[in-house]
């Protein structure tokens, strides 16, 4: 029979917090504490199992009422699980936090290639290379910061030991007239600014796009025109260096 005070769980993850010298547990469904903790999910009830407070997870030993507001100062769960979320450490085994991490690399390193240029070449960078380049400074992954808080991070780094800019790409873009409305719906998606359009017996326009779509367009254009259509790089466009957010 199971004792009082007890509750079993499987498939989770725990966040353990040491508090007042006893130590604390919450018990979350996995993938869910990153998505919190970068804000990309905010529903409390996503991410937690239950919003009982244990002394022990894998035992199911829930911690006492008293314990509890000694430690915290508060007796409302809701209150403390997120403490416990927000400066708890995530248990994981080593196994998992390597592929959590090798994960995380890539991440960040496609965030970079899709947002960065090489300025002599106006071109976009592939993601291999980006990562080539964060080994060559030894980047290490911060598992408690978002990946787009470290790509910004990595772009910065990597300024002393490659040619890069975060910038947007200003684009020309030819199409012939009968392609031309059909194209535009589909390119559409793509771009970040229409700066110009002339639509005479082809369509021209002048675009902004982030560098990680360039690829795509060139291809669409390519492929979609037969070859008829033609995609210029007009120049790069800085993206300020106050601009701290990755849309």
């Amino acid at each position: 029979m199971m004792k009082r005070n007890t509750i079993r769980l499987t498939n989770v993850a725990v966040v353990r917090m040491k508090k007042g010298g006893k130590r604390f547990e919450i018990a979350c469904y996995k993938n869910k504490v990153m998505s919190w903790r970068s804000g990309a999910e905010k529903d409390l009830d996503e991410v937690l199992q239950t919003s009982s407070v244990f002394n022990n997870v894998s035992k199911g030993q829930v911690a006492k009422k008293d314990d509890l507001s000694k430690a915290f100062g508060t007796d409302d769960l809701t209150e403390i699980c997120k403490q416990i979320l927000a400066k708890g450490e995530l248990q994981v085994s080593d196994k998992e936090r390597q592929s959590q991490l090798e994960t995380s690399f890539r991440d960040i390193a496609t965030i970079v290639a899709e947002k960065c240029v090489n300025p002599e070449t106006k071109r976009p960078y592939t993601v291999n290379l980006i990562e080539r380049a964060m080994k060559d400074i030894h980047y290490s992954v911060k598992a408690n910061k978002s990946t787009k808080q470290q790509a910004l991070e990595v772009i910065r780094q990597l300024k002393d030991s490659i040619e890069i800019q975060r910038a947007h790409m200003r684009l020309r873009l030819v199409l012939p007239a009968k392609d031309g409305k059909r194209l535009k719906d589909k390119l559409k998606p793509l771009l970040k600014v229409v700066e110009s359009e002339d639509f005479d017996d082809q369509l021209e326009m002048v675009c902004l796009v982030d560098p990680g779509c360039f690829r795509e367009i060139d291809e669409l254009i390519r492929c979609e025109t037969k070859g008829k259509g033609s995609l210029e790089v007009l120049s790069l466009k800085d993206v300020e260096e106050g601009d701290e957010r990755l849309e």
